[in-house]
């Protein structure tokens, strides 16, 4: 019982923790609310899901090629999120949009997309596959409840930060204070790449 609450403990603290998907969860759920934020929230959740499942198959292989897969993700994932970056910070004010209507937002793909090209969710995943599958009998029943914990734990951490946005939404009643929201969090969001390509 004891390795499953620690699993549900990793796999919180990854998820919750800040990083590029949660920003642009916030951002989402500021812009046009919680619900429409659940697409995004989706996409990530499973897309993390599978980076685990992959792990698990084939962490001996993936281990191998560690260095360049993560260089590669590092690019890939940087230019992608600056992209979102400076869409997010170039975004109008939304006081117009009613219940987001009208407003862009990342849905299903993009929340697949930035979690397949973010390095650190291949890492903690492949970290929490060490941890909690390899070596243990039957392996593979460790794997599926460490995927489906990975789930459930990623869809409540991203919707944390999903509906925390959605809160602040009441805050910024004027365009000048959804406009400086977007410039902050766009900002957010690109020094959260840079210290990703840092580390």
């Amino acid at each position: 019982m004891s390795i499953y609450l620690s699993m549900v403990a990793f796999t919180l603290v990854g998820a919750i923790s800040p990083g590029p998907v949660n920003v642009i969860a916030a951002s989402s759920g500021a812009r046009a609310g919680y619900k429409k934020t659940t697409p995004y929230v989706f996409g990530a959740s499973v897309s993390y899901t599978l980076v685990v499942v992959i792990s698990g198959v084939s962490l001996e292989q993936v281990a191998f090629v560690v260095p360049q897969i993560t260089w590669l993700l590092k690019i890939l994932g940087a230019i992608f999120l600056l992209f979102v970056a400076y869409k997010i910070a170039m975004s109008k004010g939304f006081a117009s949009a009613q219940n987001g209507e009208g407003v862009s937002l990342p849905g299903f793909w993009e929340g697949a997309l930035v979690q397949v090209l973010n390095p650190k969710a291949w890492l903690v995943a492949m970290s929490g596959v060490s941890l909690f599958t390899l070596g243990r009998n039957p392996a593979m029943m460790y794997l599926i409840n460490f995927s489906i914990t990975s789930f459930v734990m990623c869809f409540a951490g991203v919707s944390v930060w999903g509906a925390l946005g959605s809160y602040i939404r009441q805050f910024l009643a004027t365009p000048k204070r959804q406009i400086g929201f977007n410039y902050t969090m766009g900002t957010l969001l690109s020094v959260t790449v840079l210290y990703m390509l840092a580390g």
